[in-house]
C-alpha cells in the first residue's frame, strides 16, 4: 500500500473534527510564515509542522520520518492514528504520506490540492480548490 488515500480539504476537516486525527503541514518555514497556516479548532489535535523539503535547495529532509515520529510520540499519536498531510498543492504531502506509510503508519492521507490549490487563469492560487478556497480556517503569522 502506497498510503491511506486522498482526502479533499473538507473531508480532512471532517476527519479532524470527528476523530482523533492529526494534520501535518509539510511546507517550508517560509511558507508557514508568509503564506499562512491552517487554523484548527481547540478540540482538535494541534497542527504539526514538519518540513518535507528544506530551503534553499528544496532537498528532501533525510530525517523527516524520524523527526515526525518524535513529534507524534510527544503528542501521544500511535502508529494506527489517522494522519492528514498537507502542502501547497498536494505533491509533497503525498510523498510524506507515502514515507510515513512505509514507516508503519497505515492511516496516512494526502490532502488533495493542499493549502493553496491550483492556479486560476490569472495565475492566482486559493481561488479554485484547496484549504483556502474551501473557506476552511487559516491564519497568517
Amino acid at each position: 500500500m502506497l498510503y491511506g488515500g486522498d482526502l479533499t480539504p473538507k473531508q480532512c476537516w471532517t476527519l479532524l473534527d470527528s476523530e482523533s486525527a492529526t494534520l501535518i503541514d509539510v511546507r517550508t518555514n517560509a511558507e508557514w510564515a508568509y503564506v499562512g497556516m491552517p487554523e484548527l479548532a481547540s478540540h482538535m489535535n494541534p497542527l504539526v509542522g514538519q518540513q518535507w523539503q528544506t530551503l534553499p535547495h528544496m532537498e528532501v529532509d533525510g530525517d523527516f520520518v524520524g523527526n515526525l515520529q518524535s513529534k507524534l510520540g510527544q503528542l501521544g499519536v500511535k502508529k494506527d492514528g489517522k494522519l492528514c498531510f498537507i502542502c501547497k498543492t498536494g505533491g509533497r504531502s503525498r510523498a510524506a504520506a507515502m514515507a510515513m506509510t512505509a514507516a508503519g503508519y497505515p492511516n496516512s492521507y494526502n490532502v488533495t490540492h493542499g493549502f493553496d490549490g491550483d492556479a486560476d487563469d490569472k495565475g492566482h492560487r486559493g481561488t479554485i480548490n484547496g484549504w483556502k478556497a474551501d473557506d476552511l480556517p487559516w491564519r497568517q503569522q
